[in-house]
């Protein structure tokens, strides 16, 4: 049984790997200027191996401003789709997202202080407003588990109820600021909106990856018991689970995962709503598989999505009349809801009619 989860994982993993390593080159093609395959190949062979990249121009573009940001929009695609795959299966809910605990509010209220503060220094190198909006989505979460606590367990609708109050209350909070914004209301806006626009270096990647890597492997750790779960909390419980132990580390692993993410991205809606649920039609529900298939397809649907934002208005400016837009890009948040906006009325008829 073991021999024969292991393969479908490898075998799901190499397709979806094939596919992430063409999305990458795509991406790395793509931009107001074009660079073909055969010359970002060659670039990338050589610094691996260490030769010389001079009188190669394009170095500069690809290597401190392609790669990273590809690489960037891939690591938050996963982190939102594996999130999403926890919290759909800890509240046994397709429709449950990452943001549902109130990650994002505290992201949001983090980054919104930075920026109308003007805050100046990080940290390690770090951009302030992605350090606020770790920190704010961390307390957020502190604060919406300890007001879900009761008597030493986590009933799953008083911690969605928490987390639905809290995240009430600090996005009344950010109205306020943002009316109040000024001059600043367009940056506030802008990373409200989720963008990888000026995410263009690698250590806002750094800063990501330790979270998503730690999370991940200890979310697969727990995908079995996830498994258990489906059958409901008794039924866990006298197999031998520790369902309260089990939901803690998971919220904790899913929203390191979440945070982290958000901090450097801005609100990136329905990616963690829409790959689980796709990934899980296509491969079934065993979390076991769930979780790096959705990594995986949540990588690659972001990378798109983010080649979507940065192209499609350079694109339009081709044509005369819209040349202004042609220093644009549309933000990628905006993109995820205009195609996930539909899914979710999908699913929501789709509930509807059972």
């Amino acid at each position: 049984m073991k021999n024969s989860i292991t393969k479908r994982i490898i075998k799901i993993s190499f397709i979806l790997g094939i596919v992430l390593i063409i999305s990458l080159l795509f991406s790395f093609a793509v931009g107001s200027v074009h660079i073909s395959w055969h010359e970002i190949l060659i670039l990338i062979k050589n610094k691996l191996t260490g030769k010389p990249l001079e009188g190669m121009p394009d170095e500069t573009i690809i290597f401190q401003i392609r790669i990273p940001r590809a690489l960037l929009a891939v690591l938050v695609g996963a982190s939102l789709s594996v999130a999403g795959v926890a919290f759909q299966g800890l509240l046994r809910n397709p429709l449950a997202d990452p943001y549902i605990i109130g990650a994002s509010a505290g992201a949001a209220l983090g980054a919104t202080l930075a920026m109308i503060l003007g805050f100046k220094e990080g940290f390690l190198g770090i951009a302030p407003v992605t350090v606020m909006a770790f920190a704010g989505s961390i307390i957020t979460i502190f604060v919406i588990y300890r007001l879900a606590v009761v008597e030493s367990k986590i009933p799953v609708e008083t911690f969605l109820l928490a987390g639905v109050v809290v995240g009430s209350f600090i996005w009344a909070v950010i109205s306020f600021i943002v009316s109040i914004a000024g001059e600043k209301l367009s940056i506030i806006v802008l990373w409200l909106m989720g963008s990888l626009a000026d995410r263009s270096d690698w250590i806002h990647l750094a800063a990501v990856f330790p979270f998503f890597l730690l999370g991940s492997i200890i979310l697969f750790i727990y995908s079995h018991k996830l498994n258990i779960l489906t059958l409901g909390e008794e039924q866990a419980a006298h197999l031998g689970i520790n369902v309260e132990r089990m939901k803690l580390v998971i919220i904790i692993a899913a929203s390191l995962v979440t945070s982290a993410a958000v901090s450097v991205s801005g609100l990136i809606g329905f990616v963690g709503l829409m790959i689980p649920h796709i990934v899980r039609m296509i491969t079934g529900a065993d979390h076991r598989t769930l979780l790096p298939a959705s990594a995986l397809a949540g990588g690659i649907f972001l990378l798109l999505a983010d080649n979507l934002s940065r192209s499609l208005l350079p694109w339009v400016s081709s044509f005369s009349s819209f040349s202004s837009l042609g220093e644009q890009e549309i933000p990628v948040g905006v993109i995820t809801a205009i195609i996930g906006a539909p899914f979710f009325f999908y699913l929501l008829y789709k509930r509807r009619k059972k």
